[in-house]
């Protein structure tokens, strides 16, 4: 609001005119005049008539403020009662009709009564000057009003220092106020109290108040102006000086030669091949940031965008090897056994080479090979050890590929796998991206290790986005949300990993191909460890053929006593033990060269895990060998049972699934119903409480499969006629007595050959299944292939009883001190813990 006019002292004496007990009236609409005061009014054209008027008599006007905007309703409800009787000094013409006037303010008056006769509104007024104390009070709430006006004058007004001058001039109290009013940011509502306030003082507290916050507003908004402006012109000032610069060493020839950040970029886009929607993306974001000051918020943002998306290999392929010999050989090279998977890599070359020989176009190639010839992904799925990991390396490698691997045990977040979308800070791209980027090829051999532990939260479901990736007919068009341009996927080769198949969703099982590795044989491990574990640890403790020589009898006793797994991680582990405890030997010359003997592996890795496979002899009924598998392979799984007096209930233990107490229940019910033929009475089952007990409690057990275990167990508990302990068993038993078929019978019958079992009963149906087991592991062992659990009962259980006549508490004591010695010998309960 501009300041009126400040009147001194010795003002004109038009100041002190007399004022006439009746006035015209002139409401004005938010306009408020203060006495002593010259003011500048505007005045709509509706006016002009009644100013005309004025202008031609004394030109002394009673101006008052409306206070109500009613029509039709008197002037007199309108307009407040105490106003300002002032004399118009001058009038221009203003826009649109209207007209300025300026006024100078005499004294405060009240309207008495209102005059009808007139043609414009008139009144008698009753004048009313206000009460001018004089005291120490009034002395010092004038010093602080004029300090405070300096301060406000000092932080809103330009020319501040022409004001405060002027206001040094002035003594009165009362004028000070009046001006203090008038340059107060306040309302008109505000205004006019002020004016109708009598006494001198509470128009100074007022004020004071009104004033004081008035300081502390403009100095905030002061201060921050400030700050804004010093940072603004901080950065503009560095930014026009880096042009300036840039474009004077230009004219002078004295450019360093380094290139602009925005060059650089620019460079890069020019000579990096993307998609049409890559570039005019990069092109967009290239533009921000050529606009941008490198103090900007998001300049390390765009920046972080163009590193990413120029960096990605989008036309940068490998070539793949067209020599399938050389492939085979680098396979076997790298991997013994393993056929199934060696077989599959090979017939997808053989099919690529061959499209590539009869001129196949890219696209062409592109769709036949991955919705064709791979039909979907490649999942190794199998115990830990087997070498899946290891295996999709040597797959690269064979295939002249680079390699890619990413982790997904434990990942909760889809954006792990899509990416983080750029509004978040520190977002990036998912680990499909950024793998791509460290393999530097647009066609790598990816990894997805361990697909099977992929979990899902509040924060999405990563098996899910993992359809899109890993579908050939969507991957083309990936989207990650940190980039979001499609990145074409369709000519990585993916494989996935696994230990269990049933903790992965359906429907991106369904995208992949199982290949099950189900475990190694023993000449299988043998032969491993001497092409590839015994060199690889020599090489990792500094030693060479010169130094150390395993014998195939020390290999196969490390196999066979020292270690009972799927895999061949721990033969690995103990091989390493034993070249360090040889390092010890060669480097204080007590030996010159170690030969590790059978004798050698007994002294450096000491006592022996497992047993030969000379077990000895089940001859206390109640206990059966079944087979079982486990999220490590294999495993064999004993069933033991035992009786006493009781009520004819089963009690079953062993932390066993819903499935597999049913299957108890089922055994229980199918030999108390085949008591006749099985010479049992039924008085047994009466009066005898029957407790089945499956070992290694602490490990969760379930499934069908060990039905016929069980219905061995209870068969040779009442019977009295032990169970053949060189025989393992398997099959789902129905209340018929019929055996249906189950799964894992490749890592159930390797299970059974490293436990030393000689004989296995199966389902009939599961025959099938032998193909997949190593030649060398069915030469060994005999397979009764069984329809009914009858036919398995003859071939399990012993011809003669047990030593009739002896109590059950002795064949009790006799059961649990063979179980011991039994699982001993098996490494069951090792094995678990």
């Amino acid at each position: 609001m501009n300041l009126p006019t400040i009147i001194s002292d010795n003002s004109s004496n038009d100041h002190s005119a007399v004022v006439p007990n009746s006035l015209p009236i002139l409401a004005l609409d938010k306009q408020v005049v203060f006495p002593l005061l010259d003011s500048t009014l505007a005045i709509p054209a509706n006016f002009a008539g009644q100013i005309d008027s004025i202008m031609k008599g004394d030109r002394i006007v009673g101006i008052v403020s409306l206070k109500n905007k009613i029509e039709g309703a008197p002037l007199s409800d309108l307009v407040y009662e105490v106003g300002t009787a002032a004399k118009i000094l001058f009038v221009t013409p203003a826009t649109n009709g209207s007209m300025l006037i300026l006024v100078r303010g005499l004294t405060r008056f009240r309207i008495a009564s209102w005059l009808d006769e007139e043609s414009y509104p008139k009144a008698k007024i009753a004048l009313a000057p206000e009460v001018v104390e004089s005291n120490i009070e009034t002395e010092a709430m004038h010093r602080k009003l004029r300090s405070l006006m300096h301060e406000v004058f000092a932080l809103s007004m330009k020319n501040s220092d022409e004001a405060i001058s002027k206001l040094a001039s002035i003594t009165d109290p009362l004028t000070i106020a009046y001006i203090a009013a008038a340059h107060a940011n306040v309302k008109v509502e505000e205004r006019q109290q002020l004016l109708e306030q009598d006494s001198l003082n509470a128009k100074l507290r007022t004020l004071i108040t009104i004033l004081s916050r008035e300081k502390e507003i403009l100095a905030i908004g002061d201060k921050i102006q400030s700050d804004v402006k010093d940072e603004m012109d901080k950065s503009q000032r560095e930014y026009y000086l880096r042009k300036q610069l840039k474009a004077i060493k230009k004219e002078l020839g004295e450019s360093d030669g380094d290139e602009s950040e925005f060059e650089e970029y620019q460079r890069k886009l020019d000579e990096t091949e993307l998609t049409d929607e890559a570039r005019k993306e990069v092109q967009k974001e290239l533009n921000r940031l050529e606009d941008m000051t490198p103090q900007a918020p998001e300049y390390g943002m765009v920046k972080s965008y163009l590193d990413w998306i120029l960096d990605l290999p989008w036309n940068d392929v490998s070539e793949d090897q067209p020599d399938i010999t050389a492939a085979r050989n680098i396979l076997d090279e790298d991997h013994f056994g393993l056929q199934d998977v060696k077989d599959r890599i090979l017939e997808f070359l053989a099919v690529r080479s061959l499209l590539a020989i009869r001129g196949a176009d890219k696209d062409k190639l592109t769709a036949t090979s991955h919705a064709t010839t791979m039909g979907a992904i490649l999942c190794l799925a199998g115990p830990p050890g087997v070498g899946k990991t290891s295996l999709g390396q040597s797959i690269a490698r064979s295939m002249g590929r680079k390699f890619a691997r990413i982790s997904l045990g434990g990942i909760r977040d889809e954006a792990e796998i899509r990416g983080h979308r750029r509004t978040y800070i520190g977002s990036m791209p998912g680990r499909i991206i950024q793998a791509i980027k460290r393999a530097g090829t647009r066609n790598p051999v990816f990894m997805l290790d361990e697909v099977d532990k992929v979990g899902a939260d509040w924060r999405g479901d990563p098996s899910s986005a993992l359809l899109e990736v890993l579908d050939p007919a969507q991957n083309a068009t990936f989207r990650d949300h940190y980039l979001n341009v499609d990145f074409d996927l369709s000519d990585v080769m993916f494989i996935a990993t696994a230990n269990q198949l049933e903790t992965i969703p359906a429907p991106l099982r369904d995208r992949m191909e199982i290949i099950q590795l189900d475990g190694y044989t023993e000449l299988e491990k043998v032969q491993i460890a001497k092409r590839h574990l015994i060199p690889r640890q020599l090489s990792q403790h500094g030693l060479n053929d010169n130094d150390m020589t395993f014998l195939d009898e020390a290999i196969r006793k490390i196999v066979t006593n020292y270690t009972r797994e799927a895999g061949v991680r721990q033969l690995e582990r103990l091989i390493g033990s034993i070249c360090r405890k040889s390092v010890v030997n060669l480097t204080t010359n007590e030996w010159s060269h170690v030969i590790v003997s059978p004798e050698t592996v007994a002294e450096y890795l000491k006592k022996e895990k497992f047993e030969s496979e000379d077990a000895e002899t089940i001859d206390v009924p109640g206990i059966a060998t079944g087979l079982a598998v486990t999220s490590v392979g294999g495993d064999i799984l004993f069933v033991e049972a035992t009786r006493m007096i009781g009520s004819g209930n089963i009690k079953l233990t062993g932390q066993l699934g819903d499935v597999m107490k049913e299957s108890a229940e089922i055994a229980h019910s199918y030999v108390r119903a085949q008591s006749d033929a099985l010479n049992i009475s039924l008085e047994d089952f009466e009066d005898k409480q029957i407790h089945l007990h499956v070992p290694a409690g602490a490990i969760p057990k379930d499934g069908p499969s060990a039905g016929v275990a069980m219905v061995m167990t209870l068969a040779s508990l009442f019977s009295g006629r032990p169970v053949r302990s060189d025989v393992g068993m398997t099959g789902e038993v129905t209340l018929r007595g019929r055996v249906l078929p189950v799964g894992g019978i490749k890592m159930k019958i390797l299970a059974a050959h490293r436990a030393g079992l000689k004989t296995v009963i199966l389902p009939k149906r599961n025959l099938r299944d032998l193909d997949d087991v190593p030649e060398e592991v069915r030469n060994t062992m005999k397979f009764v292939a069984v329809d009914r659990i009858e036919d398995a009962l003859e071939v399990g259980l012993t011809p003669t009883k047990f030593s009739i006549g002896v109590q059950p508490t002795q064949v009790d004591a006799g059961m649990n001190q063979f179980r011991e010695e039994v699982l001993a010998l098996s490494g069951s309960y090792r094995n678990r813990q």
